[in-house]
Parts: C-alpha cells; structure tokens; sequence
C-alpha cells in the first residue's frame, strides 16, 4: 500500500509540475489557479487511497514484495531530492511553484516511510507495516493538499 500510495502521489506531482509548467509567465490569478486545481486532485487521490486502505485492512490484500519495495522507494527518493533541491533553488514564492515544493517535500517524507515500512515488513513477514505507512502517507497527501489549497485563495 505504501508503494501505491507512493506511486499515486508521483502521479499527482507530475499532474503537478505540467500544470506548474503551464503557469510560468502567466497572470497571478493563473497561477492560483493551477494551484487550487493541483489540491483538489491531491485532495481526491488522498480520499481514494485511504478508501483503499481501508479495503486492505478488511483482509483485501498480501504481504508485499520488501526487494520491490525497497528498489522502487530508493530510486523515487533519489529523484524527488533532487526536484526539490532544484526547486528550492529557484527561490520563487509563488503559487504554483510553492505547491510544487509542498508535493515534493512530501514525497521525500513518504518515500523515507516506505522504505522503512519495507525494513519492517521484511522482519515481521506481515502487510500491516505496510498499511500503516500507506494511511500516514494518504493523510499526509491530504495535509498538503489543504496547504495548496490555502496558497491558491
């Protein structure tokens, strides 16, 4: 779950960072825009997931893959330091290129839970680390979302 969870959300920040893209250059109230449209697309992949969530804690679900998970969350790591690395250079304060570095940070955030999730799921041979980790991570997802919104208005 944590993995979807995490695979979702990348979703959501490429969604994210298109739509930044578009903004770039554009009117104030484009840009607030973009945003706004950004936390409701993270606002309805965090109420989805957590309904998946639940469907696994109903015994909907196996134990996962600790070598898939642990090579997946390693190389989104990787990369999503790097976005906000590049991010945080630009120093911009605007809108949409805050939300983007909202999305980001979490992603670094989410993709450190799912690696530990994966430790823990390895020693314990049991998917509740992992459904753990997939609620936090949704919850986190709607968190921002929240923030995002807050930017937007």
């Amino acid at each position: 779950m944590g993995l979807v969870a995490d695979s979702l959300d990348m979703l959501a920040d490429s969604i994210v960072y298109a739509l930044a893209l578009f903004a770039v250059g554009g009117a104030v109230s484009r840009k607030k825009n973009v945003a706004k449209a950004a936390g409701y697309f993270q606002l309805a992949l965090a109420v989805l997931g957590l309904v998946e969530v639940i469907r696994r804690f109903a015994g909907h679900g196996e134990t996962p893959d600790f070598q898939l998970m642990m090579i997946i969350s390693v190389l989104a790591l990787t990369g999503n330091t790097i976005c906000l690395y590049l991010l945080q250079k630009s120093k911009s304060q605007e809108a949409h290129m805050r939300a983007s570095m909202i999305f980001t940070s979490m992603d670094v955030i989410v993709n450190l839970g799912v690696i530990v999730a994966g430790v823990i799921v390895y020693l314990t041979a049991s998917m509740l680390p992992d459904l753990i980790v997939g609620t936090i991570v949704f919850v986190l997802v709607g968190r921002g979302a929240y923030r995002i919104l807050q930017l937007s208005k």
